[in-house]
């Protein structure tokens, strides 16, 4: 199947190549606690969770902040500190509180209940255009276009073997095009698990996308001193620039720098020269 490009692709290829999805699904799908429900919150959840992280460390994660937050409603009345905390180990610390903010307008606009439309969902904080289609796709089984790494490496391998750069618009017409329209959801799913299978194979894939950008190391970032800073405030509630340098064995400069950034995302707040969570 080389070069397919942008043609359509006949019924018996979609027939093959769902085939081959599905039945790597039947004897190696993965046990998910989030695939055991079909409460939007939880999958929600799980959705803005995964952006950027692996499954396997989403796990544990996902059971003690669903057991901390069990609802919309509760977890629109924590504090931002305790969420944080909660949050504290899966990075990405600004994801815990868009997931809160977005807790608190389905409570105050929507009646508690998480819109099933995925313009909508994207109005959300945090829900880009991917996580607003696996939302639906996986809470209420519409046939949204999910185009997330592990699709789109699934894609690149099978019908761009030999390519490079392979933009979305080519894979989003072969996703379109090769959707199983009557389970989405358990389409998702196993197209996601044979993208994860292939990048235990394959050099992954997914950087002959057009779309890859090699993230830079995290030793020594400025996203792990950001997120160094969130875990010592979890732990002190608060803190001044010059007590977090000491702690953390950084520069007040280096310290300040990641604490302006924190505080434009809405995660700390100072008073008084003291650093505060939320």
């Amino acid at each position: 199947m080389k070069g397919l490009g942008r043609r359509q692709i006949g019924g018996r290829e979609v027939r093959r190549f769902q085939g081959v999805i599905y039945d790597h699904y039947r004897r190696h799908g993965r046990r998910l606690p989030w695939r055991k429900t079909r409460n939007p919150y939880r999958i929600l959840v799980s959705e803005v969770m995964l952006q950027q992280t692996q499954a396997e460390r989403v796990v544990p994660k996902y059971g003690q902040f669903i057991e901390a937050f069990p609802t919309f409603e509760s977890l629109a009345r924590a504090r931002s500190s305790t969420v944080l905390k909660v949050w504290q180990g899966l990075g990405y610390n600004r994801r815990a509180i868009a997931l809160k903010k977005t807790a608190e307008r389905v409570v105050s606009e929507f009646k508690g209940t998480l819109p099933k439309d995925p313009e909508t969902l994207k109005g959300f904080p945090g829900i880009g255009p991917a996580t607003a289609a696996s939302i639906a796709a996986f809470a209420f089984n519409k046939p949204a276009l999910v185009l997330e790494t592990n699709v789109r490496t699934v894609f690149i391998q099978y019908f761009f073997p030999h390519k490079g750069k392979v933009s979305d618009e080519e894979i989003l017409a072969l996703l379109e095009r090769t959707l199983d329209r009557k389970n989405p959801r358990k389409w998702y799913n196993a197209l996601m698990d044979y993208g994860a299978m292939l990048k235990r194979l394959h050099d992954n894939p997914s950087r002959r996308s057009l779309q890859y950008r090699k993230q830079g190391p995290f030793e020594g970032s400025n996203r792990q001193v950001r997120g160094a800073v969130i875990k010592v405030l979890t732990q002190r509630r608060c803190a001044s620039i010059s007590q977090l340098a000491a702690v953390l064995d950084l520069s007040e400069e280096k310290i300040g720098g990641a604490v302006a950034q924190l505080q434009g995302e809405g995660l700390v707040h100072t008073k008084r020269g003291v650093v505060h969570l939320g």
